[in-house]
């Protein structure tokens, strides 16, 4: 679909155009979060959007062409996974594959693990970047909790909290998943040690990188910023069977006023450009979008078409 087609509008998402950039079959969505009110924020929160479903979400599945999506505990919750698990079963009745990371603190039973696990649930989650839950010191116990279940631990930090943990992220015993640019901001990058950390394990293996929340990085507040194309190419170049997108939606910054809200075609249209900007614009995408998500996420091999 050209983006000049006109869609219906989607909640929390400017613009009401398609992408220009047409994605492969199978294209996957890594990082969307979703919000409802019946279940209570954290206390420490500082994020409070307003509620955003996943029928919501599946509206902007039909806008950009997208069929599989990741759901991500956001921070508001604290441990409570609820709102997720709905999530993936509402979307499961719309007939759309979905995997789930989950936020836990480490005490939990087998059997909530291996419900989790059931629900869809592929990895965790440590923020440290709002201080609702998780310490630095959470990272090789909770890796080693989720380790037999074959999950990763995705994580969101401060550049130098990154490189101070430089040793311990070397030592996990499951791969690690970089969000939000691994929180490097485009003039960061080059010149600040934990890019340099980020580009070594991904060579060796050992990580991921979301390219999601561009405009959270970007001095500009925007997924236009000419200064994130560099940045991108440099995780596409460095490992490019590591990489992942996520468009963040439904974009909880922007309600909280810290930047424009998006317009998801646009971030579409911009992995595309970074996707040139590496190279093989047209292989890169079907590993961003399609091959390195089922082998991360575990997706099965055929996809529900959306009707």
């Amino acid at each position: 679909m050209h983006r000049d087609s006109l869609v219906t509008p989607v909640r929390f998402s400017s613009g009401t155009a398609a992408p220009r950039t047409v994605v492969p079959a199978g294209a996957c969505d890594c990082h969307v979060h979703v919000y409802d009110s019946r279940f209570p924020a954290a206390p420490l929160a500082r994020l409070l959007p307003p509620d955003a479903s996943a029928h919501d979400y599946r509206a902007l599945q039909q806008r950009i062409g997208t069929t599989r999506v990741v759901l991500v505990t956001p921070s508001t919750y604290g441990t409570d996974n609820r709102p997720l698990l709905e999530g993936l079963a509402a979307l499961g009745t719309l007939g759309v594959q979905a995997r789930g990371v989950a936020v836990i603190d480490g005490a939990e039973s087998d059997a909530e693990l291996l419900r989790l696990h059931a629900a869809g649930v592929r990895g965790v989650r440590l923020n440290l970047s709002l201080g609702v839950s998780g310490t630095a010191d959470s990272l090789l116990p909770l890796a080693r909790r989720i380790a037999p279940l074959g999950w990763h631990l995705q994580l969101l930090m401060a550049p130098d909290v990154l490189v101070a943990q430089a040793d311990v992220l070397r030592l996990l015993p499951v791969p690690v998943v970089f969000d939000h640019f691994g929180r490097i901001a485009p003039a960061q990058a080059g010149r600040h040690p934990a890019h340099a950390l980020l580009l070594a394990l991904l060579q060796g293996g050992q990580a991921w990188i979301k390219l999601s929340g561009g405009y959270i990085v970007s001095e500009q507040h925007s997924v236009e910023d000419p200064a994130l194309d560099a940045l991108a190419a440099s995780y596409l170049r460095c490992a490019p069977d590591r990489v992942v997108w996520g468009s963040d939606w439904p974009h909880a910054t922007a309600s909280a006023g810290v930047q424009p809200l998006p317009d998801d075609a646009r971030q579409v249209d911009r992995l595309a450009d970074w996707a040139r900007e590496a190279g093989d614009s047209s292989a890169t995408l079907q590993r961003v979008l399609v091959d390195n998500p089922a082998a991360l996420y575990g997706f099965a091999p055929t996809i529900s078409s959306l009707p």
